[in-house]
């Protein structure tokens, strides 16, 4: 694989893919111990608060995850201008790594605007192309 060959808006599908695992780790951090690891699950069902919220976080980065990496790849075969595309793509990275923020602070309403913005920027990649 070439790296040079990787654009900013691919380079962001990557960073987005790594979210939910950044969610993850925080829900984990400093209460999640080895004897948890034999059903993760079950030790998620447990939580209350930001750890609850931090799950869910990934829950939700997750579901996310096919539609900003359809759109980007429908965009770049589409002949999308790179440079709006990249634009677009990190404006997506930058609003969920905002939305996991927000999600775990407890700011509810703030948090569902900024998930509609990211999925407004979803649409935004769709129709980008030329």
């Amino acid at each position: 694989m070439t790296f040079s060959l990787l654009t900013v808006a691919y380079w962001c599908v990557f960073l987005a893919c790594g979210l939910p695992y950044f969610a993850a780790w925080i829900a984990k951090a400093g209460g999640f111990g080895p004897h948890d690891n034999m059903q993760p699950r079950d030790w998620a069902a447990r939580q209350t608060g930001w750890r609850a919220r931090a799950n869910c976080a990934q829950a939700n980065s997750f579901e996310g995850l096919p539609f900003f990496i359809g759109a980007v790849i429908i965009a770049h075969q589409l002949g999308a201008a790179q440079a709006r595309l990249d634009m677009l793509a990190a404006a997506y990275v930058v609003l969920r790594v905002i939305y996991i923020a927000l999600y775990i602070k407890g700011i509810g309403s703030a948090r569902s605007a900024v998930w509609a913005l990211g999925f407004l920027v979803n649409i935004a990649i769709l129709f980008v192309a030329r």
